[in-house]
């Protein structure tokens, strides 16, 4: 005779002491869990993760190409923020508040542009694309005022195979460090000398941040919910963790698929010389800590983030690359892909919604994680390790963080 097994215990292991319980044992006891549902839905958790996980944390803004000329900027707004990516005069690519120093306005509209000096509309102060004040209108009737002290507020810059990533605070490692473990892998792909085909798109989810990262790095729900991918991959699907990226891979199997538009895809896919045989027909994804993700395919490269708006609501933001090729059928397989992705998409959303709502149920705490769900552990960990009050199972009291919510549009 069989029994259900129990529910998982419903313990406040360590929280908020920054203890933790598995030290000195070599077990975590929470290893075989997922985060707990309040954690995807609590505003005082959601404020302490925006401080310990998303602030340090680096962000894709855009590829070097998209700022080629001195003036060229990219904006990315998130957490409150807006940021401007410009290139210099002298070729140098930085990073910067979008914001007056004078009476905080913000300074460049849109996603992107180009302006050889950045000039409020406000009160036309002025500055130079290096950050430098150098105009202000009545100069003389501000007192305390020191040009040289009051250039746009600088922002941590990385640059890695051509795309440009940005840093509010923290001193954690680099991109190139985050990838290293995939970095032979990756070189092929020829990222530097990409040029943008699908520029910045943004689409608001009524889902945790979290939710759709899990999502993405979930192994299991392929075969269940993703049909066109089994049809497309059979079993030869796979995951790998590393300590700052996940990895994901599928083969494009031989066998006609019925559907029309994987099965054009599957038969018109061009050869990419760029890339070594046993990538011609792979599709590979990864994930870098902790909210954005790209995905390789032989024909084009497509970037995404999950930037958090408030505790259950995200926003997405898309953009695909590829290398010039004027072939008719690669540009006809890039299609096929988009037609392709765009149900993987819809799908995806399905699931995300309900397991957000779900997640605000009280009868849900926290859910057995198999063996085999690498990625969705080492995020778990991490999350536990950033935020310790992610180890009690069932959420304390409202205000434990002291921190009004914020609404991060």
């Amino acid at each position: 005779m069989s029994s259900a097994p129990g529910p998982a215990p419903d313990w406040d292991r360590g929280a908020g002491t920054g203890h933790d319980p598995g030290a000195g044992t070599g077990h975590d006891p929470d290893a075989d869990w997922s985060l707990p549902g309040w954690t995807y839905t609590d505003a005082d958790f959601f404020a302490a993760e925006m401080d310990a996980v998303i602030r340090p944390s680096w962000q894709i803004v855009c590829h070097v190409s998209d700022v080629a000329r001195p003036g060229d900027f990219h904006t990315i707004d998130y957490l409150g923020e807006s940021i401007v990516v410009v290139r210099g005069d002298d070729g140098k690519v930085r990073a910067f508040a979008n914001v007056c120093r004078h009476r905080a306005m913000r300074l460049v509209a849109g996603l992107r542009g180009c302006a050889r000096k950045i000039v409020c509309p406000y009160h036309a102060w002025t500055y130079e694309t290096d950050g430098r004040l150098s105009g202000v209108p009545m100069r003389g009737d501000y007192p305390a005022l020191r040009l040289e002290d009051n250039g746009l507020a600088p922002v941590d810059v990385d640059i890695w195979r051509g795309f440009v990533f940005v840093r509010l605070s923290g001193d954690g490692p680099s991109v190139a460090t985050m990838m290293a473990p995939y970095d032979a892998e990756v070189a092929p792909y020829a990222l530097d000398d990409v040029r943008t085909i699908s520029p910045a798109r943004l689409r608001e989810r009524a889902v945790n941040w979290k939710n759709v990262g899990d999502n993405y790095s979930d192994n299991l729900h392929i075969p269940v919910a993703h049909d066109g991918l089994t049809r497309l991959f059979g079993k030869s699907y796979a995951i790998a963790a590393e300590p700052w990226v996940d990895r994901m891979s599928g083969e494009l199997a031989d066998a006609p698929s019925t559907n029309r538009w994987e099965r054009f895809y599957q038969a018109h896919l061009p050869p990419a010389p760029h890339l070594p045989a046993t990538n011609q027909r792979r599709w590979l994804y990864f994930k870098l800590w902790p909210n954005m993700a790209f995905d390789l395919y032989p024909d084009q490269i497509d970037f995404m983030q999950w930037l958090p708006l408030t505790p259950t609501t995200s926003v997405l933001r898309e953009m695909a690359f590829a290398l010039p090729d004027g072939r008719r059928e690669m540009k006809l397989v890039r299609y096929a892909n988009s037609r392709i992705n765009r149900v993987v998409n819809a799908e995806d959303t399905f699931l995300i919604e309900r397991v957000q709502a779900g997640m605000a149920s009280r009868s849900y705490s926290v859910g057995p994680l198999a063996a085999s769900e690498v990625c969705l552990r080492s995020f778990a960990r991490k999350i536990r390790a950033a935020v310790p009050e992610a180890r009690r199972h069932r959420a304390p009291p409202s205000g434990w963080n002291q921190r009004a919510p914020r609404n991060l549009r």
